[in-house]
């Protein structure tokens, strides 16, 4: 058994690399193999992605690539040994030093040439840069963060080793070793997605549910009959949440709409359901759906299905625009399906949105569809980031939006949305991933920046149009597993002006990279990023048409409701 500890422990280091007892440089002690591959991945972490990052930022990016690089490495030298059939050698003082003067000079080349990359991201995006200083943190981070996961992983590996070490006097020594790897890795696998990721989910969900109680300042119950919460609604104020109440306490009134149209309006009618306030996507919808038509959502002329983000939270600028747009002749209707934030719903939160976009859209069209043709409303959809994906779900493909709306607004899709990727994938060629051509642009078409025209802008539109608004940097619509392994079209083609031209694809790399700038999508400027606030105004433009609508207009209306700094 002495003999079988023995062979286990760690092979000790060269004379003068480090000193110290036995249990010190078990947990000291680093391979070379591993040690160049944590740094190529350190200074690969370097190289630019999508969005620009602070100092301290990116030294976690910087500290979790160098742990990864470090286990495979460690991982590609065992292979190598086993196939060889060699033994394990220690590394000489000398390869030591190699490896810390390369490694130096490797490091400060990697954060001087990083600096000068986030500089080029930011004044793509007309960010102040915030000065070298700060970016010097990102090495210190970086190596703390290393030092503290390599130091979980020995744990790990001393958990297996005393595992081992007891089963191996009950059984053979390579059941027991199948046995106790087996048993770690499970442990592992069920501690990271049942304790840490899980439990960031019920975190933040459970933090965000008791925000959902609260309403933000300046928000009332409505007065008025037209929005729900309000007089003779259906749906309760309190049930709403946060976002609900934000929804139908705010908007234009008609004295805004008639100043800015120069006609008279009408009070624009806002219909919700919380989360709260019915038991399942269902019952919301049939409950939304009920309220529209006390409120006479069904007697309007335009009307709008909204498809929310994961806290439930409905763009304000893109449903104020609408009811602009329309002189007020409106009813928008929407309803929530979860707590989470925009981009950590978009990982963990996309059966809820497929059924509250497939439940709500239906529900509508059901009772919509039994109006006679010449007394039912214009029927319109949206949904920006998870949302798109939600209203996605409740149609088969371009024909299906075609026949049963009047157009859609899909804004920062997700890569997974169905659709999209069908739209994408089969684009004409010649027409690039970050603003493709379907079918001559017949029904659907994509734009970067729809004030401008939108191709093909030669051919015709049908009456019926489907409108994908998408930024060349937003994390969230080119956030895709298969970047771990293939280069992605729209790093092979001609991409977009707010994409570093130093930007390339690496395996693995590159979907790290990406990966990590999925949180600060709504940290950029608008413009940019998962940031579409300046879009939607020229996106229903494109869509509604309006009648006796001037380019003067629009000017007002983008800068009436660009948000404050």
């Amino acid at each position: 058994m002495e003999r079988l500890l023995d062979r286990a422990a760690p092979q000790p280091l060269a004379r003068g690399v480090w000193r110290g007892s036995r249990t010190a440089s078990r947990w000291l002690h680093y391979t070379l193999p591993g040690a160049w591959a944590a740094l190529a991945f350190a200074c690969l972490s370097f190289t630019p992605s999508l969005l620009p990052r602070s100092g301290p930022f990116q030294g976690l990016v910087s500290g979790i690539s160098a742990v990864i690089g470090y286990g495979l490495g460690v991982l590609g030298a065992w292979l190598w040994r086993e196939f060889a059939n060699r033994p394990a050698r220690v590394a000489s003082l000398r390869a030591w030093r190699g490896f810390f003067m390369v490694g130096s000079v490797a490091l400060v080349a990697a954060l001087a040439m990083g600096w000068h990359w986030q500089a080029g991201i930011r004044e793509r995006m007309g960010m102040p840069h915030p000065g070298r200083a700060g970016y010097l943190f990102a090495p210190f981070v970086a190596a703390l963060l290393f030092f503290l996961l390599v130091a979980a992983g020995r744990g790990l590996r001393a958990l297996y080793r005393r595992l081992d070490a007891r089963l191996a006097r009950h059984i053979g020594p390579r059941a027991a070793r199948a046995t106790s790897g087996l048993v770690v890795a499970a442990l592992t696998v069920l501690f990271a997605s049942g304790v840490l990721w899980d439990g960031l989910i019920s975190l933040a969900d459970r933090t965000l549910a008791v925000q959902d109680k609260t309403t933000a300042e300046g928000v009332h119950p409505p007065r008025s009959a037209l929005r729900s919460g309000g007089p003779g609604s259906r749906v309760g104020w309190e049930t709403l949440g946060r976002e609900g109440r934000n929804f139908v306490g705010r908007g234009p009134s008609v004295e805004e709409l008639s100043a800015l149209t120069g006609t008279t309006a009408k009070e624009p009618i806002r219909v919700y359901a919380g989360y709260a306030s019915a038991p399942d996507a269902e019952a919301r919808a049939e409950l939304a759906v009920e309220d529209l038509e006390r409120a006479g959502g069904f007697q309007r002329e335009y009307l709008l299905v909204v498809t929310t983000t994961g806290s439930g939270w409905v763009v304000p600028e893109s449903v104020d625009a609408f009811e602009y747009l329309t002189g007020g002749d409106s009813a928008i209707v929407s309803m929530q399906y979860s707590h989470l934030w925009s981009w950590l719903s978009v990982l963990v939160d996309q059966q809820r949105a497929r059924e509250a976009g497939r439940a709500l859209f239906d529900a509508v069209y059901e009772r919509w569809s039994r109006l006679p043709e010449g007394q039912r409303p214009k029927l319109l959809v949206f949904g920006e980031s998870l949302g798109s994906y939600g209203g996605e779900t409740a149609f088969s493909g371009e024909r299906d939006l075609a026949n049963r709306t009047d157009g859609a607004l899909f804004v920062g899709p997700p890569n997974f949305n169905t659709l999209y990727r069908e739209f994408t994938d089969q684009r004409d060629a010649g027409s690039p991933e970050v603003e493709p051509i379907y079918r001559d642009g017949r029904i659907v078409r994509f734009s970067r920046r729809p004030g401008e025209e939108i191709p093909p802008a030669s051919a015709p539109w049908g009456d019926s149009r489907v409108l994908y608004l998408l930024h060349p940097s937003d994390p969230i619509t080119w956030w895709s597993p298969g970047l771990l392994l293939r280069r992605p079209d729209w790093l092979r083609e001609p991409r977009g002006d707010d994409v570093s031209s130093a930007m390339v694809w690496l395996p693995f790399v590159t979907f790290w990279q990406v990966t990590a700038d999925l949180p600060l999508g709504m940290e950029v400027p608008q413009g940019y990023g998962h940031v579409y606030t300046g879009e939607h105004v020229d996106g229903w433009l494109a869509l509604l048409r309006p009648e006796g609508w001037t380019n003067e207009k629009t000017a007002r209306l983008r800068e009436h409701l660009r948000p404050e700094p």
